[in-house]
């Protein structure tokens, strides 16, 4: 590995990586989205809308595949982070036509409602994600345009 012609490009990418991740505002981002996804999994039984089988399951899947997402359960390289912060605006819109798209007729205020704020707070954490992932890749293009290494 040691004579790996990138070991030096890939050393400072994932320095720079664990940096832009250790940032407040990343981590509050990503407790924020973690908090969220485990909110919208158990939303049907907090909200009270659980009779709702079909929009109960669909949250519980959701809200877990959002938490693990946003929480950096598949890494920590912000060039996949990018693509994983859109797949979870995604999912944020997905929350919110959910009650409509896989209840069909819902008759429960609760159900929309929790599903619409919950949705609208998961599309803006990944939006809030996919801004920061933006910055650290322009940051390391304008690095490499100034003859610097790639950050």
């Amino acid at each position: 590995m040691e004579t790996h012609p990138d070991i030096l490009d890939m050393r400072t990418r994932h320095e720079m990586a664990e940096r832009a991740a250790t940032t407040p505002q990343a981590q509050t981002v990503e407790t924020m989205a973690l908090l969220t996804g485990l909110y919208l999994a158990a939303s049907p039984w907090i909200a009270g809308f659980n009779g709702l089988t079909t929009l109960a399951v669909n949250n519980l899947i959701v809200g877990i595949a959002y938490a693990v997402l946003m929480s950096g359960g598949f890494g920590r390289a912000y060039e996949r982070t990018h693509s994983m912060a859109w797949a979870a605006c995604t999912l944020g819109v997905w929350t919110i036509i959910a009650p409509w798209v896989v209840a069909g007729d819902v008759t429960s205020a609760r159900s929309i409602v929790s599903n619409v704020v919950v949705g609208t707070v998961a599309l803006l954490l990944g939006l809030a994600a996919s801004a920061a992932a933006r910055q650290t890749d322009s940051r390391r293009s304008t690095g490499r345009n100034r003859g610097m290494p790639a950050a």
